[in-house]
């Protein structure tokens, strides 16, 4: 297992383009000045010595040298242990409505990606928590089995988005099912769920089945995103907006935060509805909930002991540079004689 403890030196290699790019400029503007000046025949007659693939290899070779310089920089490390962790903590499963309606604007910049933002601040909140993260529209998807990786759930919280879900419409229902199925751990007392939705074209029986999945030992939580007032839907084409969704009747449909579908949703659950539209206080009420929590102990394995490995490629970028100084513009007499690069 590897690591790499200062990624943003990786935007140098943009150098190492720049540099290839001039040289592939300078060596087009060489060859049509030597076409200028004389015949190429005659000046390969005039200097007999030279030779078209040494400049080449030279810059490929410097091109080399400064890469594993560049990567010396990144600092990478390698985990030479796998070691078995005792931690404690809570399994925490989010629930995270994509439904169209939660494109609506009515809060910035819209109800989706402020749920993203209270998702990710939680999630920095946590200790050894385990989490996981479950999408849904018309039907329902895992988007990130249960994990300690809190990096790897913001990664993938990103890319939610209503396109990842075929059908449309509120499956909370279906959601509430894999939720059953999601905590992994039977030995695992606390388990919490967190609906994050505008509460908007619920299905009925959701309440029943929060009730249900509470004696699984999930308890269900809802957070409401949205506004009482609601707003349009806005359809967008390359990030502008072209329309806003219209019902049969040809008129804007204006969708609106349903507080009284999510508050039965978690009173049912045993938990509690959240109003989620200011994102710190939201993160707040979650933290103070989990802390109370009882912290169940579990084991993880990680790599641990990363050494640093810069000086290797310190070693091979010096090492390249100084191949580059002994290596000269003229042909070699025993690679010539050999004749692998067609040189003569």
């Amino acid at each position: 297992m590897y690591q790499i403890e200062e990624p943003k030196y990786f935007y140098l290699f943009i150098s190492i383009a720049v540099l290839m790019v001039m040289y592939l400029l300078v060596a087009v503007w060489k060859r049509r000045k030597q076409r200028e000046f004389a015949d190429l025949s005659l000046l390969k007659k005039l200097s007999p010595e030279s030779s078209k693939f040494k400049p080449t290899l030279k810059i490929v070779v410097v091109a080399l040298g400064l890469s594993f310089l560049i990567l010396a920089m990144t600092n990478p490390k390698m985990g030479t242990q796998l070691k078995t962790i005792k931690r404690q903590g809570v399994d925490i499963v989010f629930a995270l409505d994509v439904s169209k309606s939660m494109l609506a604007e009515d809060i910035a910049p819209n109800r989706l990606e402020k749920s993203k933002q209270i998702i990710a601040k939680i999630v920095d909140k946590l200790g050894s928590d385990r989490v996981g993260i479950i999408i849904y529209a018309g039907s329902s998807y895992p988007l990130l089995p249960i994990t300690t990786d809190h990096a790897a759930a913001k990664m993938f919280l990103q890319n939610a988005h209503p396109d990842m879900v075929s059908s449309q419409g509120t499956a909370i229902n279906e959601a509430l099912k894999m939720a059953k199925n999601f905590f992994d751990d039977d030995t695992q007392t606390n388990r919490f769920l967190f609906v994050i939705s505008d509460g908007e074209d619920h299905e009925e029986n959701s309440s029943t089945i929060a009730k249900e999945i509470l004696n699984d030992g999930i308890i269900t939580y809802t957070i409401g995103i949205g506004t009482n007032k609601g707003g349009p839907i806005p359809m967008k084409r390359n990030g502008k907006v072209i329309g806003y969704k219209k019902d049969n009747k040809d008129e804007v449909v204006i969708t609106k935060l349903d507080v009284e579908t999510l508050k039965d949703i978690a009173q049912n659950g045993k938990g509690k509805y959240i109003y989620g539209n200011n994102t710190s206080k939201t993160v707040d009420v979650v933290e103070e909930l989990l802390l109370k929590a009882d912290k169940k102990e579990f084991e993880t394995k990680q790599y641990s002991d990363y050494k640093d490995q810069f000086q290797w490629f310190i070693a091979l970028g010096i090492l390249f540079l100084i191949i580059d100084v002994f290596l000269l513009n003229k042909k070699t007499k025993w690679v010539e004689k050999m004749n692998l690069f067609n040189e003569k």
